[in-house]
Parts: structure tokens; C-alpha cells; sequence
């Protein structure tokens, strides 16, 4: 696949990515129907070079659609008896920088609010007013709203409230891999203060949108630095979540809590979606595989001199 996106490549960056998901199954699965989202999203600073998507045993069926979200999702469906499934995408993606705000965009707390729940000129955006509403990830929370007040401000500028918002939550909660799963909830994060990006994501989600404001879920890969001298290592890297919050007469504007930035040309946009149940890059069903199965994930993103 080749998509083509308006953008300078020589004002890009390109990286090689690749994510690899496995499944072993101690009983061999009968059936297995899945759905992927693997397939970054072309964009006016992301052009996607090159793309494959190779599945193992080779699926009896396969297409593509794309969601309410504009994503690309991938719909296959194995009918043959399997021990595993391997899934690996592997894409070249060049990335430029994201548009800068400026002072034409100087809008408040409160007149942005105001702006995305009336639907005012440069708020004419669909996606946004649905943005703003809750979700079964991101429920209404009064712990994430009273958090969120000493930032969000009604009378602040709406670009440095959030800029705030990332900074508190980057700096009040540890990043711990071992301290959440997929369904722990924000209250349950704010309460012990730890968690991974997807956590963080979702918090910063719960603290804007119950203010008022649009935010959404975004998804996709970090370019990280191995330690000085060190080689960059192979299948260490992990998809990443960080969100993207709208601003009027600008668009989306991400920022990633976990690393307190804005999302610069390192960063690699997958899919986006309300919460992560939108934009997981793989989840199905199957028949059979009895109660023992496993998965690894590897990630890699390789930068292109």
C-alpha cells in the first residue's frame, strides 16, 4: 500500500516501524476473526511511504474499511485449526512538524468551552463535539475534575491551562508498568498516582472533558533514544498513547503527559479514537486455544538517515 499525504519529504523525518504481535495456543483455535488497526494514518505532516500487513497462517479471509474515527482497520478471519497467529506490520513513515500556535489562537479556557458547546465559527467540527462527551474507559470523574481545576482555569489561555494539565500529571504520578491493566479506571490511577501512557491518556481525557473541552485518544509510536554509546536495540519499543485536545479555528493540538511535550516529529500517528477500546491495534475472537494462550509484542522504530 502507498499513501500519499501533501508534505515536503525533505523537511521529514523517516523512520522504519515495525510491530509484531504473536499468539500460542496450548489447544489449536478452530476459528479466529480480528480486527487490526495497524496502518499509521496519512496526514498533512505524515506521509506512509510504504506498508505491509503479513498474517500467518494466512487468513481465509481479509479486507480493509476504515471507522467512524477514519482509521484504517484491517478485518480478517482464519477458518482452518491453528496453535498460533502471528501478525507483523512493517512501514516506512516520514514525518514533518505538526502546525505551531500562534497568537491569533490566544483563546480562553472558557472561550473555547464555549466555542465546542455551541458549535461557534472554527468549531464546526463533528469529531469534537463528540470528543467532548464520555465514554465507558472515561466516565464522568469528579476526582479527575476537581484535579484538573487548579490548571484548567476558566479565564486562563486555553494553550497554557494544558500545557499545566501535562506538566502536573507528567510530575504528580509515576510511571510504573506493573501498577494497572487495561481496565483500570482514572479514579483508581488518580488514587495511587501511577500508571503507564494509556493511564495517563485516559486521565488527562477525564480532566478536559469533564471541563468542557475536546480531547481525544491518541495512538501510535515514540522514536525513543537508547543510552549514549548503547546500539539501539530491536523489539523494545512499545506503542505509545498520548492526546490530542482542540482548539478552534486551529485544529488538534497533542500533547503527551507522559513525556510533559507537545507531540513533535518523533511521534508517529497511528489511530486516534474517544478512548483506547478505539484504537487497539489488535483484538478478536476465537474458537477454541482452551484457557492456556500467551502474546508478546514487539515494537520497533528505527530512524532513517
Amino acid at each position: 500500500m502507498n499513501l500519499i499525504a501533501p508534505m515536503n519529504p525533505s523537511d521529514a523525518d523517516r523512520y522504519v516501524v515495525e510491530h509484531e504481535t504473536f499468539y500460542s495456543y496450548v489447544v489449536p483455535v478452530s476459528q479466529s476473526w480480528q480486527l487490526g488497526r495497524l496502518t499509521p494514518r496519512v496526514l498533512p505532516w505524515q506521509r506512509v511511504v510504504s506498508h505491509s500487513l503479513t498474517i500467518e497462517p494466512l487468513p481465509n479471509e481479509r479486507h480493509e474499511a476504515t471507522d467512524s474515527f477514519g482509521n484504517v482497520v484491517s478485518h480478517f478471519g482464519l477458518h482452518g485449526a491453528h496453535h498460533q497467529l502471528r501478525v507483523r506490520m512493517h512501514c516506512q513513515v516520514e514525518v514533518a512538524e505538526r502546525p505551531k500556535l500562534d497568537e491569533a489562537h490566544a483563546m480562553t479556557v472558557a472561550e473555547v468551552r464555549e466555542a465546542v458547546r455551541r458549535q461557534l465559527p472554527g468549531a464546526h467540527d463533528l469529531e469534537a463535539a463528540r470528543m467532548a462527551e464520555s465514554t465507558v474507559l472515561v466516565p464522568w470523574s469528579e476526582a479527575a475534575r476537581d484535579y484538573a481545576e487548579a490548571s484548567l482555569q476558566a479565564d486562563r489561555p486555553w494553550a497554557e491551562a494544558l500545557l499545566d494539565l501535562t506538566h502536573r500529571i507528567h510530575e504528580d504520578f509515576e510511571f510504573d508498568a506493573g501498577a494497572t491493566t487495561v481496565s483500570t479506571s482514572v479514579d483508581e490511577v488518580l488514587q495511587h498516582r501511577r500508571g503507564v501512557c494509556q493511564d495517563f491518556a485516559h486521565l488527562m481525557l477525564a480532566c478536559l472533558r469533564a471541563h468542557g473541552l475536546s480531547a481525544r485518544y491518541m495512538s501510535g509510536y515514540l522514536l525513543t533514544d537508547p543510552p549514549p554509546g548503547m546500539p539501539r536495540l530491536m523489539g523494545v519499543d512499545a506503542s505509545h498513547a498520548w492526546v490530542g485536545a482542540f482548539l478552534p479555528g486551529h485544529g488538534w493540538v497533542e500533547f503527551d503527559p507522559t513525556n510533559d511535550q507537545l507531540a513533535d516529529r518523533r511521534y508517529i500517528t497511528l489511530a486516534w479514537g474517544a478512548d483506547f477500546a478505539d484504537v487497539v491495534p489488535l483484538r478478536g475472537v476465537i474458537l477454541g486455544g482452551g484457557s492456556m494462550q500467551s502474546m508478546d509484542v514487539s515494537v520497533s522504530v528505527i530512524p532513517q538517515d
